[in-house]
This record gives structure tokens, C-alpha cells and sequence, in this order.
């Protein structure tokens, strides 16, 4: 039965004592070292007889050294083995002092940071060129026995990642088809050229919002939808079971979404027809442009050729998209901050490879003279 720590000073032959009974523990201190704190003075000569004492963890050692202002010396210390020691252990304890965090100097500071950040993305460039090369053998087995392709698989994803999006691509090339026209008749209609708008909204429509735009949002929709689902399927060991049982992770998750993302390069088209769409809707309210002049104008001034310069971006584009999202999935540890940080990292690097490889399109083309 847990007994209330308590205590005494006495004179002994030791000098002065504090005699302490009942348990010094966690659950039966109380109040006592407080009091005791109050009956002496830190620094006193003191002396501690433990040996009426029940049990004595730590809480009631640091209560004694805590009340003494200082360790007590063992020497002054009377009681069973096992107390004495947990006593000192724990005067020894406050003793110790955090070492302090040498700082360097900030320049050097700056190189190591900058040293660091060279060799991990020297090392993420080489598990790319890695990863991209498993991906190609898989790619060409595929391509000399398509029976290996698990075609269930790729339907599916498919579905999920292309039909269930095409009422977000719909929706949003139309609105930004709507805001460029908005923009191409406020701009235009000061130089008294409104009828160029129409020009204006087919070729940033045909030849880069619509494409870049499908991108973004496969980007945000597969890419993370990839990595979260390898990713989960890493944590729980099911890719290491694949391999045990002689499977390839690559043709059996990779390859899948890698063609169902070039399979909705349709897309595209679809993103194109709403962009064009909410541009001639904007023009017809706000410059009395008729859709029948809209649609009359558009392959007269623009051409089917600046849809297929957007459409030539696409199966890129999906490609990296697919490579990234599964790649970051395959990277994911055992816990869920690395599934979240992969998952993250999927959609940031999709978005800015989208960028990127549109602007390498665009330079291209512009060498091209297209």
C-alpha cells in the first residue's frame, strides 16, 4: 500500500538529517518537497537517512537534490543500495549541461547548404535517368509481346484518370477561353481592331492554354493519384511481395498508367472545343461578333496548324506526368509524412515540368519559324 511521502530534521551523529518516510515516488509526494524546500536551507551541510523510506524513484531523488540546492554526496546519503545509487545517478544527472550548437560562420554555412543541395540533385538526376531506363526496357518488352500488358489495368486507369476528367477540363478551358477573349477585346477595341480577337483567342487556345491547362490538371489530378497509390501499396510491403513472387512492379503498376495517359491525349481536343467555345460565347456578348463569323474566321486566320502545334505537346507532356507521379509513388517510405511529402512532390515537379517543356516547345517552334 502507497504510503504519503514525509520527513524530518533531526540532529544524529551524521549533524543535521533530513529522515524521510513513506514513499518518495510520483504518485505519493504531494506536497512533501515542497515543504521540505521550506524547512531547509540550500547549501546546508545536510545529511539523508533513506533507509525508513518505502519506494524512491526519480521524482523523489531530483525532489531531495533539488531541496539540497546541490548533489548529495554519497557519503551523506544513508540508504539501501539500489536508493543510493538511483540518488547519485540522478545528482550526476543535473549536472550535466547541454552542449552548445556551434554555428558556423554563415558563408560556411551557405557552402555546405549549396554542397548538399549540388549532390542531392546530382543523385535525384541519376535515380531519374534509373528509373526512366527500367521504364524503357519495360516500355520495349511491351512493345514486342503486348500480352504482357495487363490492358484491364489500363482501361481502368483510363476511366479514372481521363473520362472522369473531362468535366473539370471542359469547365476550366472554357472559362479561360472566356477571360482571354474578355482581354483580347479590351486591349483590342482601343486600337479599333476588335475583329482580331477572334485571332487572338484560337491561337492562344489552340496553341497553348489548351494544352498546358489539361496538363495542370492531370498533373494535379494523376500525378498525385499515382504517387498516392503506389505510394500506399510501398508502405503496406505489397510492392515487395510483387517482387517475391517474381513480378515486376514496372508492368505491373507503372506501365498501366503510362499508357492510359498517353490513350487521353484526346483530352487536348476537348479543351480546345470549350476554350473556343467560351471565347466566341464572350465575343458574341460583348462585341456582337456572331459564332457563325467566329467559326468562319478561325480556320481561315488560324488554321488546323496551330492545333496540331499544341496537340504535338501533349503525349509529352502526359508521359512526364505518368513517369513523375508513379516514380515519387515508388520513393515513398514507411510512414505517412513520406507519403504526404511524395505526394506533394509529384504535383510540384509535374506543374513545373509542364512549364518547362512547353517554353523548350516554344523556342523550337520559334527556331522552326512555325
Amino acid at each position: 500500500m502507497n504510503k504519503p511521502a514525509d520527513f524530518t530534521v533531526a540532529e544524529t551523529e551524521r549533524g543535521r538529517t533530513v529522515i524521510c518516510t513513506g514513499d518518495w515516488s510520483a504518485l505519493c509526494l504531494g506536497d512533501a518537497a515542497q515543504r521540505l524546500r521550506q524547512a531547509i536551507e540550500p547549501g546546508d551541510n545536510l545529511s539523508f537517512d533513506l533507509m525508513k523510506a518505502g519506494r524512491v524513484d526519480t521524482a523523489g531523488a531530483l525532489a531531495l537534490i533539488e531541496a539540497n540546492g546541490q548533489p548529495v554526496p554519497p557519503s551523506r546519503i544513508n540508504a539501501r543500495p539500489e536508493t543510493l545509487r538511483l540518488v547519485t545517478r540522478i545528482g550526476e544527472a543535473t549536472q550535466l549541461k547541454t552542449p552548445e550548437i556551434h554555428k558556423p560562420w554563415s558563408w560556411n554555412a551557405l557552402m555546405e547548404r549549396l554542397g548538399r543541395g549540388l549532390i542531392g540533385a546530382l543523385k535525384e538526376f541519376y535515380e531519374t535517368l534509373g528509373f526512366n531506363g527500367h521504364l524503357l526496357v519495360v516500355v520495349g518488352r511491351a512493345i514486342l509481346n503486348p500480352r504482357r500488358v495487363r490492358w484491364a489495368s489500363v482501361i481502368n486507369v483510363t476511366e479514372h484518370a481521363g473520362i472522369d476528367a473531362i468535366p473539370i477540363v471542359v469547365i476550366t478551358n472554357f472559362f479561360i477561353g472566356a477571360v482571354l477573349a474578355f482581354l483580347a477585346a479590351g486591349m483590342l477595341a482601343d486600337f479599333g481592331a476588335q475583329v482580331f480577337s477572334v485571332e487572338t483567342v484560337g491561337f492562344g487556345v489552340l496553341r497553348e492554354f489548351a494544352v498546358v491547362i489539361t496538363a495542370v490538371l492531370l498533373a494535379g489530378r494523376s500525378a498525385s493519384s499515382f504517387a498516392a497509390e503506389i505510394g500506399a501499396m510501398k508502405m503496406q510491403q505489397e510492392i515487395d511481395a510483387m517482387r517475391v513472387m517474381g513480378v515486376d512492379p514496372f508492368e505491373a503498376l507503372v506501365l498501366p498508367r503510362f499508357l492510359a495517359l498517353l490513350f487521353i491525349v484526346p483530352l487536348t481536343f476537348l479543351g480546345a472545343v470549350a476554350g473556343l467555345f467560351g471565347g466566341a460565347v464572350v465575343l458574341w456578348a460583348t462585341l456582337d461578333l456572331s459564332p457563325v463569323f467566329f467559326i468562319q474566321r478561325i480556320p481561315e486566320s488560324v488554321g488546323l496548324e496551330q492545333f496540331w502545334i499544341g496537340l504535338s505537346k501533349a503525349p509529352v507532356m502526359a508521359v512526364v506526368i505518368a513517369a513523375i507521379g508513379c516514380r515519387q509513388g515508388m520513393l515513398v517510405g514507411g510512414d505517412v509524412e513520406s507519403l504526404g511529402k511524395r505526394v506533394t512532390a509529384a504535383v510540384v515537379h509535374a506543374i513545373f515540368s509542364i512549364i518547362m517543356i512547353d517554353a523548350v516547345f516554344a523556342l523550337i517552334y520559334l527556331k522552326l519559324d512555325i
